[in-house]
């Protein structure tokens, strides 16, 4: 399994595109995976034949784990000896199940826990731990050190430190371990709705493993930003001309002039007047990104990615142009590196490809605002006095009223239509 990414610590194998006995070259795709950041193809380090997979699709294993074995025609896999957990997650798993038999007896689990379980040098030692699970500890100041992982080496999961803080109830936590399970996982929807009848006529699938991500940090989202939206109705019957006008002369420099770009260019330049635009809240403290690193969202089959341009903002309409087609090529062929699906600062997302008029975007966190983008049509509007025909667009800022007021945001959008409107070619 390989590290995608500084903070990856695991991946889930989505499928398999090689099977065991199939030939594969050097830097043949070999399987493919889905991690926090980024799914991906992964190229076969070697040539020769697949003749083993140790790990099947849709399990979720730590980096560096051996997933599969390429050997020469006819070569067998070598015997692997037996893998035992250590012992300090065979302790871990003793005391979970005395504390749960003594919860019956109603008695405090944490203490309990504590009281059976003797201190060992593994669990003095500093706890492995995903971002996500530092982040549950130091809202609900728990001390990681203390907890049990059942992880690979002893790391923990999410699901030990949303266990433990279940069990901390019974010590007075009750209304702390209620906020980090609602923040930190989707409400589990078997406890809401009963379970469809067994019948012909439904079909239950699980979640893909990108599906859940996506759910975890739309719920995320919603519970951390205040969000509001403001829509503004703009005129693109002049960008539309430029368009037209050029896009010849663009697909012979390579690149593709779609309303994506001017619209890119239009907020990159905006967000140099209002830099809150850009920010991200982090506590009690704003911090402002100096480089604006452009999100575009891209539908896949499977879900929703958003590729990452990295200083957009040094980047002319042409440079956007084909910065924005490339970034959306490779995402729908799974090509992309985990350094371009992390480090973003302000997302655009374009639910108007499909017809919808406007749509109301989550923010992609930690960022403080996203741009929705609705259908570009034609349509009859009033111009002077008259009834006339133009090429028109709402356009919607999701902002976070943390820390964006609703006059900036406003102000910000007024920008961006007074740019796109007013379009000045010559000048980028």
């Amino acid at each position: 399994m390989p590290q995608m990414g500084e903070s990856i610590a695991e991946g889930t194998i989505v499928r398999w595109i090689k099977k065991v006995g199939d030939s594969v070259d050097r830097d043949e795709p070999l399987f493919e995976i889905t991690t926090d950041k980024v799914d991906a193809e992964i190229p076969a380090p070697t040539a020769g034949v697949l003749i083993e997979i140790k790990v099947k699709e849709g399990e979720t294993v730590a980096v560096n784990t051996v997933v599969g074995t390429i050997g020469q025609p006819g070569e067998e896999p070598e015997p692997q000896p037996e893998h035992k957990l250590p012992e300090s997650v065979h302790a871990g798993a003793a005391a979970a199940a005395a504390s749960t038999q003594q919860q019956g007896d109603g008695q405090s689990s944490v203490a309990s826990a504590k009281s059976s379980t003797p201190e060992s040098p593994d669990t003095q030692r500093p706890r492995k731990s995903s971002p996500l699970v530092r982040r549950i500890a130091r809202d609900n100041n728990l001390d990681i050190a203390a907890i049990q992982g059942s992880g690979i080496g002893g790391r923990v999961t999410k699901h030990d430190i949303l266990t433990y803080l279940d069990r901390a109830q019974g010590s007075g936590l009750r209304a702390q371990a209620t906020q980090a399970r609602t923040e930190s996982r989707i409400p589990d929807p078997g406890s809401r709705i009963p379970e469809p009848p067994t019948t012909d006529r439904v079909e239950i699938q699980p979640l893909s493993p990108m599906r859940k991500k996506i759910a975890e940090r739309m719920v995320f989202s919603r519970r951390t930003s205040a969000h509001v939206h403001s829509v503004f109705n703009v005129d693109f019957s002049h960008v539309d001309r430029i368009r037209r006008e050029n896009k010849e002369e663009y697909v012979r420099l390579g690149a593709r002039l779609t309303y994506m770009a001017f619209i890119a260019k239009a907020v990159i330049d905006a967000i140099r007047r209002h830099p809150v635009i850009n920010a991200s809240l982090e506590g009690d403290n704003v911090i402002y990104k100096k480089d604006v690193n452009l999100g575009i969202a891209v539908a896949l089959e499977s879900g929703l990615i958003v590729p990452v341009i990295n200083s957009a903002d040094e980047k002319n309409l042409l440079g956007l142009s084909r910065a924005i087609a490339d970034v959306a090529d490779r995402a729908r062929s799974k090509q992309l590196k985990p350094e371009e699906v992390h480090g973003g600062t302000f997302t655009i997302t374009n639910p108007g490809q499909f017809g919808a008029q406007f749509g109301l975007p989550i923010i992609n966190q930690p960022e403080v605002a996203i741009l929705g983008v609705g259908t570009i049509e034609r349509r009859p509007v009033v111009v002077d006095d008259a009834i006339a025909i133009r090429t028109m667009a709402y356009l919607t800022l999701g902002y976070d009223h943390r820390l964006v007021d609703g006059a900036v945001a406003d102000q910000f959008m007024s920008d961006v239509k007074k740019q796109l409107e007013h379009f000045d070619i010559d000048q980028v």
